[in-house]
C-alpha cells in the first residue's frame, strides 16, 4: 500500500510562525503551502519551498479566501466567477515560487471554509476546478473525500487524491464536520492513531455519529499547527510504513 503524508505548511506570516515546518518536512512526503491569502506571505512560500525541495518533499498551492484574520475558516459569500481568479492567483503565486527554486508545483488543495464549501456545493465547485484545470491539466486536487469536487474534477479530466484528515471527524457522507461541534478535531493522541491503523487495515472510518463508512484514500493529513504534532507526526508514518510505503501523490497511480 502507498500512502503520501501531507501537512500545511508556511502558515505563518511576517514574523508570526505557526506550527514546526522544517521538523515536518522531515517526515512527510508532500506540503500544502499557504499562499498568502488565508495566511503566508512571500518570503515564507520561499522559504517553504526551497526547504521542501533540499528534502524531495512535493509542494502544492494550499488556496483559501482572502482572510487574514479568520484563518480562512470563515465562510465568505465571494462570486464564483471572481473567486476562480483568486484561486488562480494562489497556484500562480506558488507555481512561480516552486520554479525559481528549482522545484515544481504537483498538486494543490482548498483550504478551510473555502475547501469545505466547494466540497459540499457541486455549483460552487465547478468553477473553481475549472480554473485549476486551465491554470496546470496536470495538476492533482487533494481533497477531502467529496462527490462535488470528485464530478467536477472529472468533467475537467483532472485526478483527484482523496485525503484522510487523521485529526477532523467527518459526517456519513464522508464530509468533514463543522469545527464548531464538539469533539469535530480529534486531540487524543490515541484515538488519532486507532483512525489511521482503522483506515489502513480495513480501508474504513467511523463517522461522527458512529457509522462505519468504506474510504480509500490516497493521502493523510498530518496538521503541524497543534501540540505535539511532530511527534504524532512520526508515529504516524511508523504505522504506515508498517503497513506499506509513504510515497507522494504525485508518483501514485491516481485516477
Amino acid at each position: 500500500m502507498d500512502i503520501d503524508l501531507n501537512a500545511d505548511l508556511g502558515e505563518g506570516f511576517g514574523p508570526w510562525h505557526m506550527g514546526e515546518d522544517e521538523a515536518l518536512l522531515d517526515i512527510v512526503s508532500s506540503a500544502n503551502v499557504a499562499c498568502g491569502f488565508h495566511a503566508g506571505d512571500p518570503v515564507i512560500m520561499d522559504r517553504t519551498v526551497r526547504m521542501a525541495q533540499s528534502r524531495g518533499v512535493d509542494v502544492g498551492a494550499h488556496v483559501g479566501f482572502p482572510d487574514l484574520l479568520g484563518f480562512g475558516r470563515r465562510q465568505m459569500q465571494i462570486d464564483p466567477v471572481e473567486l476562480a481568479t483568486y484561486v488562480t492567483y494562489q497556484l500562480g503565486a506558488l507555481a512561480g515560487m516552486a520554479r525559481s527554486a528549482g522545484h515544481r508545483m504537483t498538486h494543490m488543495s482548498f483550504h478551510g471554509a473555502l475547501g469545505n464549501m466547494a466540497a459540499a456545493d457541486a455549483q460552487l465547485a465547478a468553477p473553481l476546478v475549472r480554473a485549476v484545470a486551465a491554470f496546470d491539466p496536470d495538476l492533482i486536487i487533494s481533497s477531502s473525500a467529496s462527490r462535488a469536487i470528485e464530478d467536477a474534477a472529472a468533467a475537467c479530466g483532472l485526478r483527484v487524491a482523496t485525503t484522510f484528515l487523521a485529526d477532523r471527524a467527518c459526517d456519513d457522507d464522508g464530509l468533514l464536520v463543522p469545527r464548531k461541534l464538539p469533539d469535530s478535531v480529534i486531540h487524543d493522541k490515541e484515538a488519532v492513531l486507532a483512525r489511521v491503523k482503522q483506515l489502513l487495515d480495513d480501508g474504513t472510518v467511523t463517522t461522527y455519529s458512529g457509522k462505519k463508512i468504506p474510504m480509500k484514500v490516497h493521502s493523510i493529513l498530518l496538521h503541524g499547527d497543534t501540540p505535539g504534532a511532530v511527534t504524532l507526526a512520526r508515529t504516524v508514518r511508523e504505522v504506515v510504513e508498517s503497513a506499506g510505503r509513504v510515497v507522494p501523490i504525485s508518483r501514485q497511480q491516481v485516477q
